[in-house]
């Protein structure tokens, strides 16, 4: 039985709040920590989902549509691209970070929570989609009526089935002149052998079948598993730095609850922290006094260090802890690796600072130290593609203000000598003396035999190893 909320009462010794001697902000804050503290929702009415799909497909502004219908985001805050705040990701068009952010639907006379997790579409950011599954239960598979399945529809569509998340098949953008849905249907019949009246058609730019969306996810989405009573067990999929509160990290409670002020360990690090503040995901964060079993929520415990928070790390409680982690993500294999300069020399340390700070929230950014004859002291960094290299270089410049020199990009190459033992080499100037080279690997592509797809878009699927004998 949940426990009535304290009565505040005024007394000449006793600090009280009055509402003619406080500020109307701080008031309505108070009561909005107030309510989210003793609001609960069963784990049955929790649907935890992501939308996956080829970019340009219109996922945000699908997002957007939903965000709106679900009066989650009203008047100012109604704007293009709600989820995607970075500069870069509106100047561009394109989603570069994971969004997540909690809805409140009502169908059947009760009120469901959904959390909604918004993907990049471009190949070069699959490791944000990889992390954002991980946290779901299901997916909005989105496919453009005028474009149809692409590269990514399936590479995405492929990583979701893998962690058996329910699929929901979106035919989007049905408005366009050049739409054509019953082909488009006809593809994904193919592809996922799902019958036809499952496909929702909608439109993210007029709204129309959007409520059936909500619907379909409601009742196809299956609710979180979980045991409130096992030991705690949040998955970190996400973190992000601030300068005033330290480092935030995003996670899904597995098993268990965490409450403010609890006493918590990360286990992959062995780091231990107080939860100064817990809540979840709507526009802004939303403090609670508790995130339970199956929720998507936040957690500020003033860690400075990029070092100590992982994304696939499992946070637990340190009176009584999990016996064990979750399985947390696929160590990321960067494609493409440049050297990293800073044009001071004096700030080396302030670039290796923001890098560490980049790859909080971009797991996928790898870097190492490295010094070169010409450049001096920097960095070897690797990328995911050069599209991810370059949004990384105008981040640096945006958020840290550093101004640096790039190498031309390549790739990494696997050389064995003579005797058997690998070196791996980033840059001609690393081979070793000729003659003591058996044979070169490099990477290739190797395509699968797909029908009715472009050949050009099927090269991002798949990258194998080929041997070139020297």
């Amino acid at each position: 039985m949940q426990s009535s909320p304290p009565i505040l009462k005024k007394s000449h010794n006793d600090f009280y709040i009055d509402t003619l001697y406080i500020s109307d902000i701080f008031l309505s804050n108070f009561v909005a920590y107030y309510l989210l503290s003793y609001s609960s929702f069963s784990m049955k009415n929790i649907r935890n989902f992501c939308i996956i799909a080829h970019i340009d497909h219109g996922k945000s502004t699908l997002a957007d549509r939903l965000l709106e219908i679900t009066n989650t985001v009203s008047g100012k805050d109604l704007q293009a691209q709600v989820l995607d705040n970075m500069d870069l990701e509106r100047e561009r068009g394109i989603t570069i970070k994971s969004h997540a952010i909690q809805m409140e639907y009502k169908q059947g006379g009760e009120t469901y929570v959904l959390n909604l997790i918004d993907t990049p579409g471009h190949v070069d950011f699959s490791y944000e989609v990889s992390r954002s599954i991980a946290a779901c239960e299901g997916a909005l598979l989105v496919v453009d009526a005028s474009q149809g399945i692409q590269a990514q529809t399936i590479s995405n569509l492929y990583m979701a089935i893998e962690n058996d998340l329910t699929i929901i098949p979106v035919i989007n953008k049905i408005d366009l002149p050049s739409a054509n849905p019953e082909e488009v249907e006809d593809q994904i019949v193919d592809l996922l052998g799902e019958d036809a009246e499952h496909i929702i058609r909608a439109s993210g730019k007029t709204g129309e079948g959007v409520a059936d969306i909500l619907k379909a996810i409601v009742e196809r989405v299956p609710a979180p598993k979980g045991d409130p009573d096992a030991p705690l067990q949040c998955l970190v999929f996400d973190s992000v730095f601030n300068q005033f509160r330290g480092i935030i990290a995003y996670y899904k409670v597995v098993n268990g609850s965490i409450k403010t002020g609890d006493k918590v360990k990360f286990i992959a690090t062995n780091m231990e922290y107080e939860a100064d503040e817990v809540g979840v995901l709507k526009l802004d964060m939303a403090p609670r006094s508790e995130v339970k079993t199956g929720d998507v929520g936040y957690i500020i415990s003033g860690i400075k260090t990029s070092s100590e928070v992982r994304v696939g790390d499992t946070i637990t409680h340190i009176e009584r802890p999990a016996k064990e982690a979750i399985e947390g993500f696929e160590e990321v294999k960067p494609m493409v690796f440049a050297g990293v300069y800073p044009i001071e020399t004096e700030d080396f340390e302030n670039l290796r600072s923001s890098l560490e700070k980049l790859q909080l929230n971009d797991a996928s950014l790898t870097f190492t130290p490295e010094s070169s004859a010409a450049l001096g002291f920097g960095f070897r960094c690797g990328f995911l593609g050069l599209l991810h290299m370059e949004i990384i270089q105008d981040r640096l410049d945006r958020e840290f203000g550093m101004n640096v020199i790039t190498t031309v990009p390549n790739v990494s190459y696997n050389v064995y000598d003579k005797k058997g033992k690998m070196l791996e080499v980033h840059n001609p100037s690393g081979l070793p003396d000729i003659a003591s080279i058996d044979h070169i690997e490099e990477p290739y592509i190797r395509l699968p035999s797909l029908h009715k797809l472009p050949i050009l878009d099927l090269s991002y699927l798949f990258v194998w190893t080929k041997e070139v004998s020297s």
